[in-house]
């Protein structure tokens, strides 16, 4: 039986980036927290700067180069992922809103998901609520409780930064045990013959 894989994307400008910084911790979070379940994951990095004009060319043509293509299959066909964008006017980047404008609706559906952010005030934390969560409920993905923001002033040691990545850590690799990805077909999908209606599911059909 193959080990997992989680999907790191992470949409920093800079380099070095805060952001590839914040997911590459909620990365080491996340295994060291299965390690205490018994169980390993693999990793793959989807790092969304060097696919900046990838992505801005399938905007307009449609056709996916083989590196953006390779990149949201690495994102589709994970186990788990891990999504972290910098904070832009209290909202995602758009270089992540445009890499996961390329997902459609339900290719996400049931993936045990963490959301981090980073910005230079903390004044932009309300992004996890305001923008991350509805984009990646609207994908039908299973995102974890917690989602961390880190401010430039959380990078200091006494932030509660690495109790809060912690958490998340442990949420995601809770949720990656107790819900594993479903394989065959989309939970979600009420057109499958599968469906079972709330009438019949109280005896009234």
């Amino acid at each position: 039986m193959s080990s997992p894989r989680i999907a790191i994307v992470s949409a920093g400008l800079g380099e070095p980036s805060s952001t590839k910084l914040l997911a590459d911790r909620l990365r080491d979070a996340t295994l060291t927290a299965l390690t205490a379940h018994g169980q390993h994951a693999e990793v793959v990095d989807v790092t969304l700067r060097p696919l900046a004009q990838d992505i801005a060319g399938n905007m307009l043509t449609h056709n996916p180069t083989d590196a953006l293509a390779a990149a949201m299959k690495e994102v589709v066909d994970a186990d788990a992922i891990i999504a972290v964008t910098p904070t832009f006017n209290m909202s995602y980047s758009g270089l992540f809103k445009s890499f996961f404008d390329l997902i459609e609706e339900g290719q996400l559906a049931s993936i045990p998901t963490a959301l981090g952010a980073t910005g230079g005030t903390a004044r932009h934390s309300m992004v996890m609520d305001t923008a991350m969560r509805p984009m990646f409920a609207y994908l039908k993905a299973q995102v974890v409780p917690t989602g961390v923001f880190a401010a430039a002033e959380d990078w200091g040691a006494a932030s509660g930064l690495d109790r809060r990545i912690a958490r998340e850590g442990r949420e995601l690799a809770d949720l990656m045990v107790a819900m594993p990805r479903t394989r065959e077909g989309d939970p979600f999908d009420v057109s499958s013959d599968a469906f079972v209606s709330f009438e019949q599911m109280l005896g009234h059909a």
